[in-house]
């Protein structure tokens, strides 16, 4: 069964096509990856800012916010080990993904979706049987394993399994489910919080297992992409019978000759990991550094770890503060969503500098407010503090058209299929790496930067704003084997890329 969506390049390739039934619920399956992603981002940063939880594992930073009347409000949750639980999650992760690498090449994306989800589901267990911080932090440790496979092979299985006239809009679909899992752990959270007898954090914690669960047994029925089934078997009928049924149409030959001849160059690549810093892929690894350590100095997880902190920091109440998180969590969620819509018509430079410009106005008016109303004691007022509830809406909308479901998607599909899986875990590492780097220090920056920490993140807003106009180009509707022509035809790239064509050529003439 096929919806009847002719897929055509663009620029003149031609790839036919439907877009399946089969795609649709394969790509629905392996997005579950991003549900656990982001159902740990929202619980890890609502169950830190409930009492109960604060009392029993980090009783000093919950002396200090209901005894010390001398401390700052920046300052109330400055905490190493409170942010270590955060974190810790983030340097498993990083890890994680350069063995998720090797798996992913060697095995396929599919051994690497049910690792991660296995991983993710005992670390989940773990963490809602914790009885002391070690074992907390343990089960941290896992959910960053389970976190680190599945952001290595999730958005390269969509981008695999996508038409390339939609490939946009189905990969986007793993930052909507990011968003779908942080917003339900924000109601979770919300409903846990009233529970009485201060046990509600457990469930919190131990209904990561759901997702977790659904994306482990998932994985199992999941069909492996064509493009791993001609790089691991070298069986070309099966590849052309999956392509056929992935593509809902019998005449798949011209994109079957495009797949075996990536694969036949990437098996004469032995060590991608140094093949990738070649000058031939200088492009796709500044892209694979540059993307992600954008998409995390925009303060985003700063607002979906510690947003409950935050809005407790300018006055509103617990239980306030965590139906404040559902609200982003649904303007979040809901932007994405309107991002999958529109990514494939208006393309990803679009949406990056509008996006942009929307979080730059938003993060100015939040630092302001602050810096004008909010003291290092007592609170603000109850209007001011809904007005920043409002700003801080309108920035996480725009990241979620933008930087959010594009940080994961142009880096999906701007790698050749011989460095695929090496590029995808620099992306996956350097993600891992600087939301660790800022989730470790945010509170502590919070304390001593007070409102300027949006200020500073605003700068980062405009050097990324700057680097997507002037050095990226446009990647909608390019088959994902045929990407390398945009550096080409690109007036930065092709000084380097072009160079290499032309002494290419010279040698083997």
């Amino acid at each position: 069964m096929a919806v009847e969506l002719s897929i055509k390049s663009d620029k003149g390739g031609l790839c036919n096509g439907k877009m399946t039934w089969f795609v649709v619920l394969s790509c629905m399956m392996a997005a579950m990856g991003g549900v656990i992603f982001g159902y740990d981002i929202g619980i890890s940063g609502g169950v830190t800012s409930m009492e109960p939880f604060l009392e029993k594992f980090f009783p000093k930073v919950y002396r200090k916010m209901k005894e010390d009347t001398e401390i700052s409000n920046y300052c109330k949750f400055d905490s190493p080990l409170l942010t270590s639980f955060t974190s810790s999650m983030y340097v498993a992760g990083f890890i994680a993904s350069f063995f998720a690498s090797s798996i992913t090449k060697a095995f396929g994306r599919k051994p690497s979706i049910l690792l991660g989800g296995a991983a993710f589901l005992a670390g989940a267990a773990l963490g809602g049987a914790a009885f002391n911080v070690y074992m907390l932090i343990f089960g941290r440790v896992l959910l960053g394993v389970g976190v680190g496979f599945a952001n290595q092979a999730v958005p390269l299985y969509l981008s695999e399994m996508a038409p390339p006239r939609y490939r946009g809009a189905i990969n986007n679909g793993f930052q909507f489910s990011i968003g779908i899992g942080a917003l339900s752990a924000n109601l979770i959270n919300y409903g846990t919080e009233k529970i009485k007898g201060s046990w509600g954090w457990r469930i919190s914690l131990a209904l990561a297992a759901v997702p977790a669960t659904i994306l482990t047994l998932g994985a199992v029925f999941l069909p492996e992409t064509p493009n791993s089934l001609i790089q691991l078997t070298d069986d070309t009928e099966r590849a052309k019978l999956m392509l056929q049924r992935v593509r809902g149409t019998e005449d798949v030959q011209a994109e079957l000759d495009d797949l075996i001849k990536a694969s036949s160059i990437s098996k004469t690549v032995e060590h991608p990991f140094k093949n990738i810093i070649k000058r031939k892929y200088r492009p796709q690894l500044v892209m694979a550094i540059a993307i992600p350590f954008f998409q995390q100095v925009t303060g985003i997880n700063v607002i979906a770890f510690y947003a409950p902190i935050l809005f407790r920091t300018i006055g509103l109440g617990e239980s306030a503060s965590l139906m404040s998180s559902v609200v982003t969590g649904i303007v979040g969620t809901g932007s994405t969503f309107i991002s999958m819509l529109v990514v494939d018509k208006l393309g990803r430079r679009a949406l990056f500098i509008f996006g942009a410009v929307q979080m730059l106005v938003s993060q100015i008016m939040v630092g302001g407010i602050m810096a004008a109303q909010l003291g290092d004691h007592g609170g603000i007022g109850e209007g001011y503090a809904y007005v920043v509830l409002i700003l801080i809406c309108i920035y996480v909308a725009g990241f979620g058209w933008s930087w959010g479901p594009l940080g994961w998607l142009v880096p999906s599909e701007i790698f050749p299929l011989e460095i695929r899986s090496a590029g995808q875990s620099i992306v996956v590492a350097v993600s891992f790496l600087f939301t660790f780097i800022v989730a470790q220090t945010f509170l502590a920056m919070l304390c001593h930067f007070k409102s300027g920490i949006f200020f500073l993140f605003g700068g980062w807003v405009v050097v990324m704003t700057a680097f997507v106009y002037y050095l990226l180009p446009e990647t909608k509707n390019t088959p994902i084997e045929k990407m390398d022509r945009v550096w080409r035809e690109h007036g930065f790239w092709n000084k380097i890329v072009g160079e290499m064509d032309e002494q290419t050529k010279i040698e083997a003439a």
